[in-house]
């Protein structure tokens, strides 16, 4: 397949100077963390937003001269423009790219409160899971282990499908639903229901696999690493955006730099929503 480079983050970015306008120049970070599991950045208007660590995808860091190019400018981004930092997102370097993530998503946030989406609905305190309306019958996949969603799956007795570059991500029980990653031409296209990890925004194959699914399939994006400025989401078919809202940034950041996770944040310092595409005729809920 012919990688369609960053095409979704590029969009997103051009889309934060579009809404923010001359703003967006002023806005610096105050405060980056790379956590074991998220990293974080938190701006100086007091916006935050995550992006998940892609620990696995980085062969670079392995000794301090390899990681020291991989890192993004340690002890420098305290007071950098944002908007700098967040076309990082663009890097191809693991680390500095979900740190480029985090402050898009941080950015993004601040978008929402400028100018709410009309194209979506806002859902505060929903489950990416429930709101994409799995029905009996439907053929799901599921685009990474992601375990709260392989859980709920098994507990309804739903036939479902797992395209996994790791199949030592998946419990034996889950195995036999396992299939490659590079087996998505083939699986895609059979499905009603997808399921996707914001980390395939990371790593740079969110597009591609967007473009093997049909036009009428139901796809929803979830995790920490799915922002809150939907557009170029939804002009590639995405129907529900899994989001988090950050509502401590600084306890949500002291938690990342100790190691924590969701089970950590949610419900403490950030929280869950969803963004569903709107049905014509029905107005935004701004929350």
């Amino acid at each position: 397949m012919q990688t369609q480079t960053g095409l979704i983050l590029d969009e997103t970015i051009a889309a934060i100077g579009a809404v923010l306008g001359p703003e967006v120049d002023g806005i610096t970070v105050e405060r980056a963390v790379v956590g074991l599991f998220f990293t974080g950045v938190k701006l100086a208007n007091g916006y935050a937003g995550s992006c998940a660590t892609p620990i696995k995808t980085i062969p670079e860091a392995v000794c301090c001269p390899s990681s020291a190019m991989a890192m993004p400018f340690p002890g420098k981004l305290a007071g950098r423009r944002a908007i700098d930092v967040a076309r990082e997102a663009l890097s191809g370097h693991g680390i500095r790219r979900a740190v480029g993530i985090a402050a898009v998503n941080a950015l993004a946030e601040c978008c929402w409160q400028r100018r709410p989406h009309p194209g979506v609905l806002l859902r505060p305190g929903v489950d990416a899971f429930d709101a994409t309306d799995i029905r009996p019958g439907q053929r799901v996949v599921v685009i990474g282990a992601f375990v709260p969603f392989l859980k709920e799956l098994k507990r309804r007795g739903q036939d479902f499908l797992v395209l996994e570059q790791d199949p030592a991500t998946l419990k034996p029980d889950e195995l036999p639903f396992f299939r490659p990653a590079d087996a998505a031409p083939d699986v895609l296209p059979t499905a009603d229901v997808v399921l996707a990890t914001g980390a395939t925004l990371v790593n740079n194959t969110l597009e591609d696999l967007l473009a093997l699914m049909r036009p009428d399939a139901r796809v929803t994006l979830v995790g920490p690493t799915v922002g809150m400025l939907p557009d170029a989401f939804l002009a590639r078919g995405a129907d529900v955006l899994g989001c988090v809202r950050i509502t401590d940034p600084d306890a949500f950041l002291d938690l990342l730099a100790e190691g924590g996770s969701g089970y950590h944040f949610f419900g403490r310092s950030a929280q869950k929503l969803v963004l569903v595409r709107r049905p014509a005729g029905l107005e935004a809920r701004v929350a």
